[in-house]
């Protein structure tokens, strides 16, 4: 396994991070897998302990979650095919989800269609439903955003903020786009931090679903 130091200069911390968890013979479980599917674990728990609160069926609540979270993948590696179509040659190219590929807005809007046609098929009450959701998504998302700590992705500029990171996987993926993002009027230091956006959209959502849970316990509709 390959092991890459993630350095934060400014917090004086740093970290041998490695894309695989483990491995099963030649197979590797990569973390990005398993923050992914925690996320979605915590999050059905979470919906599931509200439903009764909502007036939903907790098992037909969890008939939903399960069949929105599946063709909510599949549509988060749709939308992403779609939009970089010149990067597949092949059908077993575009199901190979495991060297990456899949876009939340996919997700959200197959996700959402998945779960509003199975509650009206088990016949469980939709907006309560999507009530529950809102808050259930902000943990999936907390805690699924650290798989890009991880794999060194979703990152973002050059900055000097006290939250500025550094490793080789960034210096090499700068070096390798700096000509195309100079064009673009974009100009970036490869050795230099960078925004850990990942980070950033992580507390974002942590900080959303507190927001929520506090809005939900004053909801009155």
């Amino acid at each position: 396994m390959e092991k890459v130091l993630v350095e934060f200069p400014k917090l004086n911390l740093a970290f041998n991070v490695t894309r695989e968890a483990f491995m099963i013979g030649d197979f590797a479980i990569y973390w990005y897998a398993i923050l992914i599917a925690v996320g979605a674990i915590l999050a059905i728990i979470y919906g599931i302990s509200q439903a009764k609160k909502y007036g939903v069926d907790p098992d037909k609540l969890i008939d939903v979650a399960i069949f929105s979270l599946v063709f909510g993948i599949i549509g988060a590696r749709l939308y992403y095919v779609l939009f970089n179509l010149e990067s597949y040659k092949s059908f077993a190219d575009i199901i190979n989800i495991r060297d990456g590929g899949l876009a939340i807005y996919g997700g959200l809007i197959v996700g959402i269609v998945t779960g509003f046609i199975v509650c009206k098929i088990n016949k469980t009450r939709f907006l309560p439903a999507l009530d529950i959701a809102s808050a259930a998504f902000f943990i999936g998302q907390a805690v699924g955003r650290w798989g890009n700590f991880v794999n060194q992705e979703a990152f973002g500029v050059n900055t000097n903020s006290i939250f500025g990171m550094y490793s080789e996987s960034t210096k090499s993926y700068l070096s390798s786009v700096g000509w195309e993002l100079y064009k673009q009027g974009i100009e970036v230091n490869p050795s230099a931090p960078v925004h850990p956006c990942f980070l950033y959209e992580s507390l974002w959502c942590a900080l959303g679903f507190l927001i929520v849970i506090l809005f939900h316990k004053r909801r009155k509709f």
